[in-house]
């Protein structure tokens, strides 16, 4: 064994000591499932089975004792709570699912087990994945490790407290509207969103079906590249939104310069565009300081920035919030309390039925959103709301393929302001949904995106810079992102006492 403690491994770190029997992939997973109950008073994880784990675990290192080699095999990871998984809970963080077990794996699950790795447990969410404070998760608030009084930021908080509290090396979470780069900023851990249709969606508890989209979070980009080679691939059998494109190594450009350019300056020829929607008053002081100076390091390391607009930036807000609940009525509307999921204990007849199992089993969040979304979709509105906010999503997408004709990709703050404290925003949904500013218009595009770790605001709370690329070019980001965490350790700084 190094002289590094199991927790303090990455990814890379970690498969390289289980394939060169420094340890065991049961060792790894006993004192990862130790550590998370020793903290479990962050509230990452919803739910543990422990001889599953060690099952898997088993059967890793067995692989690893024939001789067989992997970047992931052996190495224990974590699921959020809206992947259905074999032998665990999968309850997407709400009442309605309370209790059920999947028969089968999620595309994504499986492809990761596939590739060799261990599952811990599943992690706490935003109830249905709907919200930025993983607070509407119906078992209780994540708490972000660098301040236990403030939010992780959702609907991926437990992935990213996981990762951040050192309680799994990486995990997998879902990004609708920025639930994964909005909480890797907040957290300080590094996380990518790929193009809309990369990752199969088959077994992810859908929300909004156009959007959602699967991704992992981790230490570094490059156990994120590790993660997204193993996840990402087409579905099409299984998956209608799956797209035939073949799978990728995200890994093949991590470490190697850009052509022309030089080791000292590995970015050169990198145009990084600058959105001046992303850094005007929405953002705070603290915010736009770390990431200028993440912008500095970039033009260190050889890439040239250039100003650009996205104009339509302000409406991505009204567009996300009629598209999102729209598709998240009809999607929901299946949660009725007939086949699966919450049943009333009472009732007077089958309306009487549905209306009280909805109301116990879905949250505040929840039953707000489905309001919403039948509203824009009833008779008289379908026009006037959903459509006009489709045609407007398609302008948003026009806007970035203007902007890609000036530069590579796209930088800015991941999100306007620091984690707030946990309760602060509750009575003001309104305020909770404005922090997904700058990460709503590349999800209603479909694009990829990423949240790097790029220093501390006020109070040393992490903030993150977004990377947006054009499509399918999630090895580009990678490789933009690989560069800076080598050129500088913002991504190793852990919260006091993790």
């Amino acid at each position: 064994m190094s002289s590094k403690q199991i927790h303090e491994m990455g990814v890379a770190e970690l498969a390289a000591a289980i394939a060169d029997k420094k340890t065991s992939s049961v060792e790894a997973a006993q004192a990862l499932l130790a550590r998370a109950k020793q903290h479990e008073n962050l509230g990452a994880y919803l739910a543990f089975n422990e001889d599953l784990t060690l099952a898997q675990a088993k059967a890793a290192d067995a692989r690893v004792a024939a001789g067989e080699r992997g970047p992931l095999l052996g190495v224990p990871l974590a699921h959020k709570d809206i992947f259905v998984t074999q032998g665990f809970p999968s309850t997407a963080g709400s009442k309605m699912l309370e209790g059920y077990q999947s028969p089968f794996d999620a595309t994504v699950v499986a492809n990761l087990a596939k590739a060799g790795a261990v599952t811990l447990g599943k992690l706490n969410c935003d109830e249905f994945a709907m919200g930025g404070s993983n607070e509407n998760s119906a078992y209780g608030v994540a708490r972000n490790p660098w301040d236990a009084e403030r939010v992780p930021g959702g609907s991926s908080g437990g992935s990213a407290v996981a990762v951040a509290a050192r309680l799994a090396p990486a995990t997998t979470g879902t990004d609708t509207g920025g639930s994964i780069r909005q909480p890797a900023s907040f957290c300080n851990v590094t996380g990518i969103k790929p193009t809309y249709g990369r990752c199969s969606r088959y077994g992810m508890v859908a929300f909004a079906s156009s959007l959602d989209q699967a991704g992992p979070m981790a230490r570094s980009a490059a156990d994120c590249a590790t993660l997204l080679t193993a996840m990402a691939g087409p579905d099409i059998d299984r998956d209608s939104t799956s797209l035939d494109h073949p799978a990728e190594d995200y890994t093949r450009l991590l470490g190697a310069p850009r052509e022309g350019a030089t080791a000292a300056q590995p970015l050169k020829g990198l145009r990084v565009g600058l959105p001046k929607e992303f850094f005007g008053e929405g953002c705070a002081p603290d915010v736009l300081a770390a990431v200028r100076a993440a912008l500095a390091e970039y033009e260190k390391l050889g890439a040239t920035l250039v100003d650009i607009s996205l104009p339509r930036t302000q409406l991505s807000i009204p567009v996300y919030y009629i598209i999102a609940p729209a598709e998240a009525s009809s999607n929901l509307s299946r949660f009725d309390g007939v086949k699966f999921g919450h049943r009333a204990a009472q009732f007077d007849d089958l309306n009487d039925m549905y209306r009280k199992s909805r109301s116990e089993g879905f949250g505040p969040e929840v039953q707000r959103r489905i309001m919403i979304g039948t509203y824009v979709l009833s008779h008289g509105y379908y026009d006037a709301y959903y459509l006009k906010a489709q045609q407007i999503r398609r302008l948003i997408a026009q806007d970035f393929q203007q902007a890609f004709t000036q530069c590579d990709v796209i930088a800015g703050p991941a999100a306007p302001t620091t984690a707030w404290k946990i309760g602060e925003m509750s009575d003001d949904p309104v305020a909770n949904y404005l922090a997904d500013i700058f990460t709503l218009p590349g999800s209603l595009a479909g694009l990829p995106g990423m949240s790097v770790p790029a220093g501390f605001g006020a109070g040393g709370l992490p903030v993150g810079v977004q990377l947006l690329g054009n499509y399918f070019q999630e090895a580009e980001l990678l490789q933009a992102a690989d560069a800076f965490q080598r050129a500088t350790d913002w991504h190793t700084k852990t919260p006091e006492g993790f």
